[in-house]
């Protein structure tokens, strides 16, 4: 398996791997429940939202059928651009670490099932998307809801051959569809603990790689 440094082609998860940003998607999924009749106080419910794509979580988390859950992901994105979206922070050291990776040559791409105009305005507002070479999300009308879609867009967008080229990639992320996704497509996936998923959870599920902190992820890339 070759180095992690030495990888050209780094992909990275958005919500909990460069952003954090619990307390708006927090505080929107708890707006939408609202709305479909769910009053839900607990924050551990509500942070099981970060990561997966909304309608899966709404019917895995809640058994909502495909009309409430698309009901309430409906009311989710009502929300969450006015109030929730620029809730939200980047982990302690994201800005030097993709600096780094750019000045040590690398090609970024950001790879986050969150729907693409969100993305687009949460890289802007905290100034790094200069860093990223390609731009993978989900699209809000559906299409492109899968990570391993997600993944497999972004290595398309890079150019990269499938036969030849996949072992040049990695992704870095929190959770399990992280992992699962990279599996499914074929690249490596670096697990991190700072995030919302948990050691076992990333264990489990195939990552190649588990790090504590921004400053180790940096140290296995650079």
């Amino acid at each position: 398996m070759k180095e992690f440094r030495d990888r050209k082609y780094i992909l990275f998860d958005l919500d909990g791997t460069l952003t954090e940003s619990a307390p708006g998607i927090m505080s929107s999924v708890k707006y939408a429940l609202k709305t479909v009749g769910v009053d839900e106080e607990n924050p551990d419910n509500l942070r099981k939202f970060i990561g997966p794509p909304l309608v899966d979580s709404f019917r895995d988390f809640y058994g909502f059928d495909d009309e409430k859950a698309k009901k309430a992901t409906a009311a989710y994105r009502e929300y969450y651009p006015i109030h929730g979206i620029f809730d939200n922070a980047l982990y302690d050291g994201i800005d030097d670490l993709l600096d780094s990776l750019k000045k040590a040559g690398k090609v970024l791409a950001l790879a986050t099932s969150k729907p693409r105009p969100y993305a687009e305005k949460i890289v802007e507002h905290f100034g790094i998307a200069a860093y990223l070479d390609v731009l993978a999300a989900s699209e809000l009308d559906g299409s492109r809801n899968s990570k391993a879609e997600v993944i497999e867009y972004a290595l398309e967008c890079l150019n990269i051959d499938k036969e030849t080229g996949l072992e040049d990639a990695v992704m870095v992320g929190d959770r399990k569809h992280d992992t699962l996704g990279s599996k499914k497509v074929g690249i490596d996936c670096i697990g991190v603990l700072y995030g919302y998923g948990s050691k076992e959870e990333l264990e489990e599920t195939g990552a190649k790689k588990i790090v504590e902190t921004v400053t180790d992820l940096k140290n296995i890339l650079i």
